[in-house]
C-alpha cells in the first residue's frame, strides 16, 4: 500500500508544481498563471518560515519505524505546517478559484484530499500539520484568484532585485526552500506575459510538448551549470527565477506561431509608437 501512497504524495513535488503552473499559464490563462505564481511563491515562503521557525517534530521523529525509509525521504525539514498539503491546496484550488468550473473544482478538491491523506497514511505528518497546511493553502488560493500584483514601472524589476539581493546575504547552510521561494517570487513578480493561448488541440499539444521540453532543459541545465559553481542561496534563487522567466517569456517567444501577442498588447505598443512620433 505504501507504493500507492508514495505515488500520490509525489504529486506534491516541486517539479510537478512547476509543470502544472507552466501548462496552466501557457495553455489556459497567462495573466492568471502569473498571479497564481506570485501567490504560490508567497505561500511557499510562509510555509518555509513557519516550518523552520516552529521546528516541530514529525510522527517518526521519536520512532523511525513508524514510516518507511522511502516515506521519510519525502519529508524534508520539520513537520508543521505540511508543505505538500499547503502547496497542493494553493495550486489546485487556486486554479479552481480562477476557472470557476464545478467539474474542475471537484477534481482539484479530490486531488488535494488524496495528497493530504497520503501524508497521514505514510506517517510523515500529524493531523494538525495537514490541517494547518490546508488552511493556509486555502488562503493563498484565494489570494491567487483575487489578489492584484501590479508590476509597472520600477516595481517590475526593483522588487525582484531586492529579493535576489536578500538571497546573497543568506548563509550557505540556510534551508534551500528559502532561496527557492525567493527565486520563484522574483521570477513571477517580474513576469508580464503578453501572449494568447492556443485555441486548437494541435497548438495546445505542440506548446505543451515543446514548452515543457524547453523549461526542463533550462531547469536541468541551470542546475548543472550553477551547481558546478557551488550551492549558494543566490545561485539557487537565480535558477528558479530564470526558469520562471523562460516559462513565461522565453517559451512564448520561441513558440510565437502558437502563442501570438495579445491584440491588447499590440494596440498598446502601436499607441505608444504613435505618441512618440507625434512628440517628434
Amino acid at each position: 500500500m505504501d507504493s500507492l501512497w508514495l505515488a500520490v504524495t509525489n504529486l506534491g513535488r516541486d517539479e510537478v508544481f512547476l509543470v502544472v503552473l507552466s501548462l496552466y499559464t501557457l495553455l489556459v490563462s497567462p495573466r492568471g498563471g502569473r498571479d497564481l505564481g506570485v501567490a504560490f511563491a508567497l505561500s511557499y515562503l510562509v510555509n518555509t518560515a513557519l516550518k523552520y521557525g516552529l521546528n516541530l517534530p514529525r510522527p517518526f521523529t521519536a520512532d523511525p519505524t513508524l514510516a518507511s525509509e522511502a516515506a521519510r525521504a519525502t519529508a524534508g525539514g520539520p513537520g508543521l505546517p505540511s508543505g505538500h498539503s499547503q502547496m497542493s491546496a494553493t495550486l489546485w484550488l487556486g486554479i479552481a478559484a480562477q476557472l470557476r468550473r464545478p467539474a474542475f473544482t471537484a477534481f482539484a478538491a479530490v486531488l488535494v484530499a488524496l495528497v493530504i491523506a497520503s501524508r497521514l497514511a505514510l506517517h510523515v505528518h500529524f493531523p494538525s500539520d495537514v490541517l494547518v497546511g490546508l488552511g493556509l493553502g486555502l488562503g493563498f488560493a484565494w489570494l491567487g484568484a483575487h489578489g492584484t500584483f501590479a508590476n509597472w514601472n520600477a516595481a517590475r524589476w526593483g522588487l525582484p532585485a531586492l529579493l535576489l539581493g536578500l538571497t546573497a546575504l543568506l548563509p550557505a547552510e540556510t534551508p534551500r526552500e528559502y532561496s527557492a521561494g525567493l527565486g520563484l517570487l522574483a521570477g513571477y513578480w517580474a513576469a508580464r506575459p503578453d501572449f494568447t493561448p492556443p485555441r486548437d488541440w494541435a497548438g495546445r499539444l505542440s506548446v505543451a510538448a515543446l514548452g515543457l521540453a524547453l523549461i526542463f532543459a533550462v531547469y536541468l541545465g541551470l542546475g548543472a551549470v550553477l551547481g558546478g559553481l557551488g550551492h549558494s542561496p543566490l545561485l539557487r534563487a537565480l535558477r528558479y527565477a530564470g526558469v520562471v522567466l523562460i516559462a513565461l517569456h522565453g517559451a512564448p517567444l520561441l513558440l510565437r506561431r502558437w502563442l501570438p501577442v495579445r491584440l491588447e498588447t499590440q494596440g498598446q505598443t502601436a499607441h505608444r509608437a504613435t505618441g512618440q512620433q507625434a512628440e517628434g
